[in-house]
């Protein structure tokens, strides 16, 4: 489990199809304190940790995750930045929101626009995935725990403030980005619950 509060902007460093996708990243996590078999959200897809170096980690991707996230969209490239957060540990602050790590589908920006100092972001979800995003719920967003501002049909927008934007890959965002969304998991039972009735 995770908060969708990002600790760490890693990049990718190597890119290798084996049987599955093989991906190194350079953090500044001290690696001595991640154990083989650690989960790690990387741009918001819990992995895990195959193999460790003084300032890298090594995960596989399998084809089912690179069908479900930005990771098959040609999202990671040798030398992209990506979100880190290392797994919860108990007693840990839960500064965001609960986030599992595993992503329910890709957004795609389709706006962006400066409101003040603060960034307004419209992504359009897919659309199975919409009726789950509310006004003022959250999302993790390439696992960052992020507040809906406003919902229209599949259409939502997000506000970046300047620090969100400096810790984090979203002062990087372009229009026509993919985007991995994974939606909260209380809407996913609430919706569950609904059904059943």
């Amino acid at each position: 489990m995770f908060t969708g509060i990002i600790t760490d902007v890693g990049v990718i460093t190597e890119l290798e199809q084996q049987g599955d996708l093989r991906a190194r990243i350079k953090t500044a996590y001290d690696t001595r304190g991640i154990d083989m078999g650690a989960s790690i959200a990387s741009d918001g897809v819990c992995l895990t940790v195959v193999d460790l170096g003084p300032d890298w980690y090594d995960v596989q991707i399998s084809a089912e995750t690179l069908s479900k996230t930005n990771l098959g969209h040609d999202g990671w490239q040798v030398g992209k930045r990506v979100n880190l957060e290392r797994a919860l540990k108990v007693g840990d602050e839960l500064g965001g929101h609960i986030v599992s790590g595993h992503v329910d589908g890709v957004a795609t920006v389709v706006e962006i626009r400066d409101e003040g100092d603060s960034t307004r972001v419209t992504l359009e979800a897919p659309e199975e995935l919409a009726r789950f995003i509310a006004p003022k719920g959250s999302v993790a967003l390439n696992g960052t725990s992020l507040t809906v501002n406003e919902v229209e049909g599949q259409k939502f927008g997000i506000n970046f403030i300047p620090h969100t934007k400096d810790v984090t890959t979203w002062g990087d965002v372009s229009v026509g980005d993919p985007v991995n969304l994974e939606i909260d998991t209380l809407a996913r039972y609430v919706a569950r619950l609904q059904d059943t009735l």
